[in-house]
């Protein structure tokens, strides 16, 4: 298992920045979008939730909208911050419903899928 606590860097080249602890976020459910050999999803992106975003992502068989106390997950709403799947991000991308991204929290390795320009164009202040 990967060490969570090892510093990472966001896409900037900076260390990485905690994305969100309420609700708390991450592959590692630390509020960081760290990564790790066991995060097949590639958990990355920091992103901040819209409603055209959260429906996008249940059309696709994702529902980040309904709780599941069980998982310990709330459910989100428009302007929670998440880490999302870098493949989700692309895809809502290219669909026109990309939600904002941070990215001072946001792992370095979105870059081998995204480019940075783009990602900047979709940017919020930490």
């Amino acid at each position: 298992m990967s060490d969570p606590q090892i510093r990472q860097s966001n896409v900037l080249g900076t260390p990485l920045t905690l994305c969100c602890a309420d609700p708390v976020t991450g592959f590692f459910r630390n509020g960081y979008c760290q990564t790790g050999p066991e995060d097949r999803g590639l958990h990355t992106v920091c992103a901040v939730m819209t409603d055209a975003f959260l429906e996008f992502s249940f059309s696709r068989g994702n529902d980040l909208i309904t709780p599941s106390p069980e998982l310990g997950f709330p459910g989100l709403k428009a302007g929670d911050r998440w880490c999302l799947c870098v493949l989700r991000w692309k895809e809502a991308f290219d669909a026109g419903v990309a939600p904002a991204v941070v990215l001072e929290a946001s792992h370095i390795s979105v870059l081998e899928f995204i480019d940075l320009d783009d990602l900047k164009a979709h940017a919020v202040e930490a």
